[in-house]
């Protein structure tokens, strides 16, 4: 019998690579967008990890979530200096969130406040994305804009507080392994796990659109 880790990875493997392979972020790896692109795109970041990070401190205690929520993954500090970077000191009076961006947040809030279990489902997806295929934009982003390696512009991809990330990926699927859920319960986070991936694909199509390459 396949574990936990392992039936969420294969089940929303369809959902992952569609994200992945958008044409928006295709665009964007290609170095066919410009600064501005990647920076519209970190704003959008920072209204999903706000709402994962603002339920984060009142689920530590929750028993089925807590276990996940460890501060070293936080990433919403780094953003902020990211997006000062990216769009000034006063990033924050011009930063808007798309319609698909604003219903992306929105259910992560939503899960953080009623579900503890579906915030697991946002949580993995999110971080282990992170951890994993976000560094290929950082090393994108270096070299595509020349922010400095690892520095301001970037640091929302640097895990500082993760020596290993290899490690700390495994030590992370274990913990989802041993989830404290039922069958029933668990194929509900797997439909989240879904649902995570869809509207993250929709805030890529938003953002195709706002950035279309010319004919």
């Amino acid at each position: 019998m396949d574990s936990f880790s392992t039936v969420i990875r294969t089940a929303s493997h369809e959902q992952h690579v569609e994200a992945e392979t958008s044409t928006f972020m295709s665009d964007l790896l290609g170095g066919r967008l410009g600064v501005d692109a990647y920076a519209r795109y970190t704003e959008q970041l920072w209204f999903v990890y706000e709402a994962l990070e603002s339920g984060a401190e009142r689920l530590a205690s929750d028993p089925v979530a807590g276990p996940f929520i460890q501060p070293e993954l936080f990433r919403l500090t780094a953003l902020e200096r990211d997006l000062a970077h990216l769009r000034g000191p006063r990033w924050r009076a011009g930063v808007t969130a798309l319609p698909a961006t604003r219903a992306y947040a929105d259910r992560v809030r939503e899960c953080a406040a009623t579900w503890p279990a579906g915030y697991i489902a946002h949580h993995y997806t999110r971080y282990l994305g992170d951890l994993s295929g976000g560094q290929i934009i950082r090393d994108k982003a270096e070299k595509t804009w020349g922010f400095e390696k690892k520095g301001d512009g970037v640091r929302f991809y640097v895990f500082e507080g993760i020596a290993n990330p290899a490690a700390f990926k495994r030590s992370y699927r274990e913990l989802l392994d041993g989830v404290r859920a039922d069958d029933l319960e668990k194929q509900r986070v797997v439909t989240e796990c879904k649902r995570a991936f869809a509207l993250n694909t929709a805030v890529f199509r938003a953002l195709g659109e706002e950035f279309p390459l010319s004919a």
